[in-house]
C-alpha cells in the first residue's frame, strides 16, 4: 500500500520532517538495512584482520594498498553518474503514474451523449464503459504482478464481471502474436456506430465526441504498455551499479584507519576509529539512492511505495458504473442559491478560520505604492513621461561620497512645463 506522509508535512513547523525519520514502512532504512550491515560486517572483518592478525610487513604493504584505493576511490564520477540516473528514473516514475488511464473523462461524455431511459439504453451505456474497463484491466494485467495475481487467467477476468463468456470466446479466437488490450476498445468503436445508426447517440458530433475520448484513453493505455516494455538502457543502469559497487568495495580497504596515517599526519588532528563515520554516512546517502531508483524503475511491483493498481481498478470500476447508470438524467432540482439576493456573496467562515477572512485580498504589488502629493513633483512626472525627457529623481540624505559607491545616479534638473520650446516638437504618448 502506498506510504502517505502529506497531513504530517501540513504545516512547516519544527520537527516536522524529523518526525518522519523514525517511520519504518516505506522508509530507506527498510530498503537498505542488509546492504549496510554487510557493508559494516566486511569493514569489521577486515579492521579486525589488519590490526589483530597482520605482521608489521603486512600492515606495512596493506597500508600501500589502502592508500591506492582511496586515491582510486575519488576518481570514480559517483555523484553526477547516480544523481542524472535518479533524476531519470523520477521523471519516468511520474509519467508512468499519469499515463494510468482513469475513465472520468469518458464517463462523463458517455453519460451525456449516450441517450435512453430504457432497459437498452442502459444496457449499452454500461456496455460501453464496461469494455473501457476491461481495456484498463488487461492491460494492467501485462505490467502489475499485483493485478496479474489477482486475475492470474482470463477466467478470473470473465469472474469478476469485467468480460462475459461470449466476449472471452471472440477475445480468444482472434489470433495474434501481440497483446491483445485494444481489443474492447474496438468493441467499444464497433457498439458506438452502431449506438448512431440507432438514434442512442443523436448527432455526429456526439460520436467524435466520445471516439475522441476513447482515443486518449486507448492511448494511454499503450504508453502503459510500451513503459513496461522500453525500459531505461541497461547499460546506464549497470554503469550506475557497477560505479557504486565498485566505489565502496575500494572504500573498505581504503577508509582503513592504517598506522601509516598517524606516522605521516600531526598528533593532534589523528584519530584512529575503529567506526568510520563518514564513511557509513557516505554509504547510506549513495547506496540509499541506488535503492531509490531500484523501487522507482518499476512501480508496478509490490513494494511498499508501488501503484496501488488494484484498488485503481475497483475505484473507476465503480465510479464509472455508476456515472452511466444510476447518475444517468439523475439531477437534483434546481432552486436558487443562499447568495441569490447579493451583490457581494461571502461565504461564511468557520472560528479557526474567521482571522484569515479580515485579511484584505491581494489587488498587486503597486496597488500600495505611495505617490508623492508635491503639485510641482506631479508636473514634473507628466512631464517628462509625455515629452520623454528623464524622469526627475528625489534629494537624498545620502552624502556624495556614499552615493558614489551606491551607484546612484545623480539628480536630474528639475524640469518645468515652463522650460519647453515649441521650437523641437514634442512627442506624445
Amino acid at each position: 500500500m502506498t506510504v502517505s506522509y502529506t497531513l504530517k508535512v501540513a504545516e512547516a513547523r519544527f520537527g516536522a520532517f524529523s518526525g518522519l525519520l523514525f517511520r519504518w514502512r516505506g522508509s530507506i532504512y527498510k530498503l537498505l538495512y542488509r546492504e549496510f550491515l554487510l557493508f559494516c560486517a566486511l569493514y569489521a572483518t577486515l579492521n579486525i584482520t589488519y590490526r589483530l592478525l597482520l605482521t608489521q610487513e603486512q600492515k606495512r604493504i596493506y597500508a600501500q594498498v589502502a592508500r591506492y584505493c582511496n586515491r582510486s576511490a575519488d576518481l570514480i564520477p559517483l555523484s553526477f553518474v547516480l544523481g542524472f540516473y535518479v533524476t531519470l528514473v523520477v521523471n519516468r516514475w511520474w509519467s508512468q503514474y499519469t499515463s494510468i488511464p482513469l475513465p472520468d473523462q469518458l464517463m462523463c461524455v458517455i453519460s451525456a451523449s449516450v441517450h435512453g431511459v430504457d432497459q437498452g439504453g442502459r444496457l449499452l451505456r454500461r456496455t460501453l464503459i464496461r469494455y473501457a474497463n476491461l481495456a484498463s484491466v488487461l492491460v494492467l494485467r501485462s505490467v502489475s504482478t499485483r493485478v496479474l495475481k489477482r486475475f492470474p487467467t482470463m477466467e478470473h477476468v470473465v469472474d469478476a464481471g469485467f468480460m462475459s463468456q461470449e466476449e472471452r470466446k471472440k477475445f480468444e479466437s482472434l489470433k495474434s502474436d501481440f497483446n491483445k488490450y485494444w481489443v474492447p476498445c474496438v468493441w467499444f468503436t464497433n457498439l458506438a456506430a452502431q449506438a448512431r445508426r440507432d438514434g442512442r447517440i443523436r448527432d455526429d458530433i456526439a460520436l467524435c465526441l466520445i471516439l475522441e475520448e476513447l482515443n486518449k484513453y486507448r492511448a494511454k493505455c499503450g504508453m502503459l504498455f510500451h513503459y513496461d516494455w522500453i525500459s531505461i538502457p541497461l547499460v546506464y543502469t549497470q554503469v550506475v551499479t557497477i560505479a557504486v559497487y565498485s566505489f565502496f568495495t575500494l572504500s573498505l580497504i581504503g577508509r582503513q584507519f592504517v598506522e601509516s596515517d598517524k606516522e605521516s599526519s600531526p598528533a593532534p588532528w589523528y584519530l584512529d576509529m575503529f567506526v568510520p563515520l563518514t564513511t557509513l554516512l557516505q554509504f547510506f546517502f549513495y547506496a540509499g539512492w541506488l535503492k531509490v531508483a531500484e523501487q522507482l524503475i518499476n512501480p508496478f511491483g509490490e513494494d511498499d511505495d508501488d501503484f496501488e493498481t488494484n484498488q485503481l481498478i475497483d475505484r473507476n470500476f465503480q465510479v464509472s458504473l455508476l456515472s452511466v447508470d444510476d447518475m444517468y438524467q439523475n439531477l437534483p432540482p434546481t432552486e436558487q442559491d443562499l447568495y441569490w439576493d447579493e451583490a457581494r456573496p461571502q461565504p461564511p467562515y468557520t472560528v479557526a478560520t474567521a482571522a484569515e477572512s479580515q485579511r484584505p485580498s491581494f489587488m498587486g504589488s503597486t496597488f500600495n505604492l505611495r505617490m508623492s502629493d508635491d503639485p510641482e513633483q506631479s508636473l514634473q512626472v507628466e512631464a517628462s513621461r509625455r515629452f520623454d525627457l528623464p524622469a526627475p529623481v528625489t534629494q537624498t540624505s545620502q552624502t556624495p561620497l556614499l552615493g558614489r559607491f551606491l551607484a546612484a545616479r545623480a539628480p536630474s534638473p528639475a524640469v518645468s512645463l515652463q522650460n519647453l520650446t515649441p521650437a523641437a516638437p514634442a512627442t506624445w504618448r
